[in-house]
């Protein structure tokens, strides 16, 4: 596949590093304003550094938009001339819906939204994907992209905005959460490496339980709680003190942000 990231900030480069550990290329065009800070992406095997927009353009087939929300509608400008029935429009912006960008570029485009996150970088992001009716023919395209590089779902456009709080800003979520237990540990006695160690390797077992067994988290807690035991005693303890209510209000709190972007942006 022959792919262009247009803006390898953060995201864009966790993209690259995901597309080349899992050989998902033929051709890789990384584009940004400062070249110098993507030197550690330079020398790979039919990996191309510019700051042209256009070049990567005319040269690839698949192009995945990570620039700021700002910026997206000019860049949109700039390469509309270039855009062919070969090209695929892969947007990961926050907030930019469909319709914006077919306002843009025209609805006759194969226009994709996708939402991954961080963890794409080492192949375990969960990316969301909705597209116009153009780029339903190109879905699975994606899908086999972001599939590659973690865990897909195709869902309605008009969830984008709770996939971005649940997926993307998600990993700073647990991020907190693997930090928290870090501390714990360190106060129960460990030091801080080995704290950590026992925080990631013990969250990554619970969700891989989930995954593999397809059972609701209630009945693998199920499986850990004794009657007046440890397990039980500690849930409860953090029930008491918020832990379920202050996750979800701030979940949702991060929503009623996002809306507000979009706001801003109509």
């Amino acid at each position: 596949m022959k792919i262009a990231i247009i803006g390898t900030g953060n995201l864009g480069k966790s993209i690259a590093k995901g597309l080349i550990t899992n050989n998902a290329i033929t051709s890789l065009y990384l584009t940004k304003r400062n070249l110098e800070e993507l030197e550690d992406l330079d020398g790979y095997k039919n990996i191309f550094l510019t700051t042209d927009n256009q070049e990567a353009v005319k040269n690839s087939d698949i192009l995945i938009f990570a620039v700021q929300p700002a910026h997206f509608e000019k860049i949109l400008n700039d390469i509309k001339p270039l855009l062919t029935e070969k090209h695929t429009i892969v947007s990961t912006i926050t907030g930019f819906v469909i319709p914006k960008i077919e306002e843009e570029i025209g609805a006759d485009k194969f226009i994709i939204r996708a939402m991954p996150n961080t963890a794409i970088a080492v192949g375990k992001s969960m990316t969301c994907i909705c597209s116009n009716t153009q780029g339903k023919k190109r879905v699975q395209l994606a899908e086999a992209i972001f599939n590659r590089l973690g865990h897909s779902l195709v869902i309605p456009e008009a969830q984008m905005q709770a996939a971005t709080v649940v997926c993307a800003s998600g990993i700073a979520f647990w991020m907190r959460l693997i930090r928290a237990t870090t501390q714990a540990a360190i106060q129960l006695g460990f030091d801080a490496k080995e704290a950590q160690e026992l925080a990631m390797f013990t969250s990554e077992g619970a969700a891989n339980l989930l995954i593999t067994n397809g059972n609701h988290p209630e009945e693998e807690i199920d499986r850990v709680t004794t009657p007046k035991g440890c397990t039980i005693t500690g849930l409860n303890e953090m029930e008491h003190k918020g832990l379920s209510s202050s996750l979800i209000q701030g979940m949702v709190a991060s929503f009623n942000k996002i809306s507000n972007i979009k706001k801003e942006q109509i």
